[in-house]
């Protein structure tokens, strides 16, 4: 679990929060979600954001990908990872969602992540 919350920190912008309270690490940019790594499951999971289109083919093909845990379920995909996705293909459903959150922001939003990105 800890490469995938690396990964996701590696997102420019991106910052860990925990709003939901300690066993829910939050990965924001521009203040909204992208990602959710819960610590307290009996299988390790992460929620991330996808197209909905896409979020059902994904459901479609993988038992793993489920609408999202108490979350919009259009938007949000569940994804128990038991290792039938490879850590490749999370690592893009990771792009994905982090892509479609930072499209959503605000353009002062985005500027103000690619000043700190060249600091």
């Amino acid at each position: 679990m800890q490469h995938y919350e690396d990964y996701c920190l590696s997102k420019a912008g991106a910052e860990l929060t925990y709003p939901f309270g300690d066993n829910v690490r939050v990965f924001k940019v521009g203040n909204k979600m992208f990602a959710l790594l819960p610590s307290e499951e009996p299988a390790p999971t992460i929620s991330l954001k996808c197209d909905p289109m896409r979020a059902a083919s994904l459901r479609e093909q993988y038992k793993e990908v489920k609408p999202g845990y108490h979350l919009n379920k259009n938007h949000w995909n569940t994804i128990t990872l038991t290792g039938t996705l490879s850590e490749q293909e999370i690592h893009v459903l990771i792009d994905h969602s982090y892509d479609l959150v930072y499209k959503g922001l605000t353009k002062v939003e985005k500027a103000a992540i690619a000043e700190d990105a060249v600091s």
